[in-house]
């Protein structure tokens, strides 16, 4: 089964830079609600960089949102990731559980190496 079919509308947005203004911007416009918790993260992203002077945080913060927004930039990918988070928070034993976390790891794997892919 193929995680991340190819969607017959094509994505809603195209794929953004892994820049922290083309992030934010991308993800204004296709999971809204989420941009909050992007930018406090950055918060800690950025003081965690500092400290440690590195940019591992601040690579794994652009990978990270980068994924989420290829998610989300495909309506019917989005869809059955969530469908499969709701699923995993609602399963009842350990087999339901296991089943709706591979659909979850197999959408999220597929977006990253898109993302990373460039």
């Amino acid at each position: 089964m193929t995680a991340h079919p190819a969607e017959p509308d094509g994505p809603l947005i195209p794929r953004p830079a892994k820049t922290f203004p083309a992030l934010r911007a991308a993800l204004a416009q296709v999971a809204p609600s989420r941009l909050p918790e992007m930018t406090a993260e950055r918060d800690t992203v950025f003081t965690m960089a500092t400290q440690h002077n590195s940019f591992g945080p601040i690579a794994m913060f652009q990978l990270k949102w980068a994924t989420v927004i290829e998610i989300e930039r495909f309506p019917g990918v989005a869809q059955r990731f969530h469908a499969a988070e709701q699923a995993a928070q609602d399963a009842e034993d350990r087999e339901s559980l296991d089943h709706a976390m591979r659909r979850i790891r197999e959408i999220m794997d597929h977006a990253r190496s898109q993302v990373a892919g460039e």
